[in-house]
């Protein structure tokens, strides 16, 4: 583990010095005084999630520190309001547009239009199922959902482990994301290929498979309820797709006294995700360093609004049908994915606060003062 968290972050940190060169050359990507300032847009599905306003606050002052001036619209969680509000930003002349999309298929009507006019999109985190995008920047997706079974089939004791037999197999939980965010089919594609040779072995049984609209706390938890009742509450582990659905079942499991005593998964390492694997709840997060995100679709929109080529950025081409698992979808994209690591409480010190990603207080709030670990 130690091994491939230094190989990750050793991919990190040239992925920070290539940001900070691609930061340190952008003034042939700035608006000349002349020329007035060249109008951005930014599409976001929601602000509920977590991570949006902060990343939409860290390219807004990006993008503006730098000339541009910036339009920023959220569609909460409304489909058709977020195809109206890009169609709107096009209509006030942008010429370069970021988008987090609510659904990968629903955008492509507005997308297709914005690239037909010849505006650049960037699918940001989610991918928009549509050639037509300039470039895909996201995580490792099908890496998150490997390392978040992994954490959860290891606090099973699996493999190796002589509780679960065919006689007597581990009654798991899937929870899928959104299931109009194809992250969270390419999640569910990493955790089945963790999962699936132990359901082939008979040792494991899925008991419920849930997606969870919008990636909605609320819902999760009372999707949770449901299975619970249905199950008179023998479930064994939960393989949940990130921190804020896995909460919500873990508030369904505490009403059952079942929280702590059944491990679950979830990814982002947000500060209430890692408070909760601290204190005992949670059992393993992954972490994405979405700070690097960020400035890589703030230089990459200014490389195109200025016509320059992404060459740089180590984009790779890769079909639709692959991204998607669908091979309905036809053409190619260029895309770019950062690496993930897999975060329990053995590393999250190390991989989370120490990094400063998450502060320490969040972290490690409400936890007894004799087993603080000294703060970095």
């Amino acid at each position: 583990m130690k091994k491939n968290v230094v190989r990750i972050f050793t991919i990190v940190i040239a992925l920070v010095m290539l940001v900070s060169s691609l930061s340190a050359c952008s003034s042939a990507a700035k608006p000349t005084a002349t020329s007035g300032k060249i109008k951005i847009g930014l599409s976001f599905s929601d602000f509920a999630t977590e991570r949006w306003p902060i990343e939409n606050a860290q390219m807004v002052q990006l993008l503006q520190k730098d000339g541009y001036e910036v339009i920023t619209q959220e569609a909460d969680h409304d489909v058709k309001l977020q195809n109206d509000q890009i169609d709107n930003m096009v209509a006030q002349g942008v010429q370069g547009l970021i988008v987090i999309a609510e659904d990968g298929d629903a955008a492509v009507t507005s997308v297709d239009k914005a690239a037909a006019a010849g505006i650049p999109v960037i699918s940001y985190d989610r991918l928009i199922k549509t050639s037509k995008i300039a470039a895909y920047i996201s995580f490792d997706n099908v890496a998150v959902g490997t390392a978040e079974a992994d954490g959860v089939m290891k606090a099973l004791g699996l493999p190796g482990s002589t509780t679960w037999t065919k006689d007597n197999p581990a009654k798991v939980v899937m929870s899928g994301g959104s299931p109009t965010d194809n992250n969270a089919i390419l999640v569910r594609q990493g955790q089945m290929a963790v999962v699936q040779p132990f359901i082939d072995q008979g040792i494991i049984k899925v008991v419920a498979d849930q997606w969870v609209d919008n990636w909605d706390a609320t819902k999760a938890e009372q999707m949770m309820e449901n299975i619970l009742t249905a199950q008179g509450n023998k479930i064994d582990a939960v393989v949940a797709s990130n921190d804020g659905t896995a909460l919500g079942e873990l508030q369904a499991m505490k009403a059952q006294g079942l929280w702590g005593k059944v491990p679950i998964s979830g990814q982002d390492a947000t500060a209430d995700g890692c408070n909760s694997i601290v204190l005992g709840g949670q059992t393993v997060t992954v972490f994405k360093d979405t700070r690097l995100l960020a400035p890589m679709a703030v230089k990459m929109i200014e490389a195109l609004v200025t016509k320059q080529s992404l060459d740089s950025f180590g984009l790779k081409s890769y079909t639709l049908a692959a991204l998607t698992n669908d091979k309905t979808k036809t053409g190619n994209i260029q895309a770019l994915f950062l690496p993930v690591v897999e975060v329990t409480k053995d590393n999250v010190y190390d991989v989370v606060v120490k990094s400063g990603f998450q502060t320490y207080d969040n972290v490690y709030r409400n936890v007894p003062a004799d087993q603080l670990p000294a703060r970095p």
